[in-house]
């Protein structure tokens, strides 16, 4: 397939010969490097309740007219606010849509109708995922008419975000450090899997839709125990996965599972003493170290968890391509590859390639000075506690390749700058080296907090130029219209007509 699918008859010629590879076997096509400009991505992602306020033609007015866009990104599955609902609380309304929130009335689900043959040992029903926000409204029904008639391309957007009152649910869910069921689901367990396998079979059989595109803003033990991440402090005690089936994986990895527990209880000794500031005799970092010499399990029990989290996509890709060969199969690379050095060790584009057909790299730059800041705070007070946090951000920034960026009091109202976008795209199409499309989320409106950086149009056109110019296949208009200013999509939708 091209860099990107927009050609449909040529995607099809290429991808048919997928059909004839056993499931086990199926490949990404080869992309080619440099496609024209006329056959880029230029998505955005759209929950239903923005088709239900506004009508369908409205929206996809907007979206044409004002963000020249060709790719609708449509929300089907989640329990999160990130991709579905309306504004949410405590931010400012668009100016569009209904002037009101969804705080009591979102509940979140499949979006779409759930057809009970495809799903097999899933350990929930799949009719008890039916979202109930709108009714018996299945959205894919509404809207791929019209999307058709205009020749726009639908790709499902689902997430791995999951409630806890879902009935059955318990039993796929994660086992933390002391014993307790979490609501994240373990990517190791097999009823998760063939729940998964059957939602992505019955999007690409059931509807006539273009591809799928998965997102999990997840990560490992170590990871969290360290508070390596935005949005929220480190809770070490609550680190996961240690239930039977990753249990029995590790036994097979031949990891001492008691070794690995009672290493990750050490490590939550070691963080709950840093968060208070109780420092070691040889320093936080020391420390550290020394406790992954002593428990080198630790590390092995991470690297599990992430490779049952890329095996999560490779059933995702393979689930597509059988059931439907021409299905165009997209990844969502959480934002926290930006700012975690461990985290990012863990991304290897070039192996990310052979289960996708294009990655939506996460390259919100509005939002992204604040959540850089967090990331910083919450390794600041762990392992590197030891740096002053404005040296800990300039180290990380070298590390990272952000050496044009601002400086640690400056990051949260500044927000990063378009060139951060354009080092995050050069990095990715390097990465994959042309076996799948890049494709940066641009930043449009992304909620941050009081007195911190907001989207203008001269963002948006900036960041979108820069994307494309530095080898993106394409963009995808992020986290959800019904938040974005319609101004700053046309900012965007400037500087995608500038570029063709």
């Amino acid at each position: 397939m091209p860099t990107n699918p927009i050609d449909r008859r040529a995607f099809i010629q290429r991808a048919s010969a997928a059909a004839a590879v056993a499931a086990t076997n199926i490949t990404t096509p080869s992309l080619a490097a440099d496609p024209p400009k006329s056959q880029k991505i230029i998505g955005i992602q759209v929950g239903s309740i923005s088709f239900l306020d506004e009508g369908v033609d409205q929206v996809l007015d907007n979206l044409q007219q004002m963000g020249n866009v060709n790719t609708i990104f449509l929300a089907t599955f989640t329990y999160g606010r990130g991709i579905a609902g309306r504004q949410i609380p405590g931010q400012p309304l668009p100016d569009h849509g209904k002037q009101q929130y969804d705080q009591d009335t979102f509940h979140g689900g499949n979006y779409a109708t759930p057809h009970p043959q495809f799903y097999k040992d899933t350990g929930i029903k799949p009719q008890d995922t039916r979202a109930p926000d709108h009714g018996n409204v299945d959205i894919l029904e509404l809207v791929l008419p019209k999307t058709k008639a205009r020749g726009l391309k639908v790709i499902c957007w689902y997430e791995d975000v999951f409630r806890g009152d879902i009935p059955g649910v318990q039993q796929l869910q994660e086992v933390d450090l002391q014993g307790r069921r979490k609501t994240t689901l373990c990517p190791y367990n097999p009823a998760y899997r063939n729940f998964l396998a059957g939602l992505t079979t019955d999007y690409c059989k059931s509807y006539d839709v273009d591809g799928v595109m998965w997102g999990s803003e997840r990560q490992g033990p170590l990871n969290n125990a360290l508070g390596y991440y935005h949005g929220g402090r480190p809770n070490p005690i609550a680190v996961s996965c240690f239930c039977e089936f990753c249990n029995k994986k590790g036994q097979q990895r031949a990891i001492n599972v008691d070794r690995a527990k009672a290493g990750y209880q050490k490590l939550a000794q070691y963080v709950r003493d840093s968060l208070a500031a109780k420092r070691p005799t040889d320093g936080y970092f020391v420390s550290f170290w020394r406790l992954l010499l002593d428990y080198p399990e630790i590390l092995a029990w991470e690297k599990m968890w992430s490779d049952g989290q890329y095996a999560v996509y490779e059933e995702v890709h393979r689930a597509a391509k059988t059931a439907k060969a021409s299905s165009i199969v997209g990844l969502h690379i959480w934002h926290t590859n930006s700012f975690s050095t461990f985290f990012r060790a863990e991304q290897n584009y070039a192996a990310l390639a052979k289960v996708a057909d294009c990655l939506k790299v996460v390259a919100y730059n509005n939002c992204g000075g604040p959540r850089y800041v967090e990331t910083i705070d919450n390794v600041g007070s762990t392992i590197f506690r030891d740096v002053p946090k404005d040296e800990l951000l300039k180290l990380h920034s070298h590390l990272l390749g952000y050496d044009a960026e601002k400086d640690y009091s400056q990051l949260p109202t500044a927000g990063l700058s378009a060139e951060y976008v354009a080092a995050e795209t050069r990095r990715a199409v390097a990465g994959v080296d042309g076996k799948c499309a890049i494709l940066p989320g641009i930043d449009i409106d992304i909620p941050t907090g009081r007195n911190q950086k907001k989207t203008t149009p001269e963002d948006v056109h900036a960041s979108t130029v820069a994307a494309l110019k530095n080898g993106a296949g394409g963009v995808i208009f992020s986290r959800k219209y019904s938040e974005m200013k319609l101004a700053n999509l046309k900012g965007g939708g400037q500087a995608v007509k500038e570029m063709a």
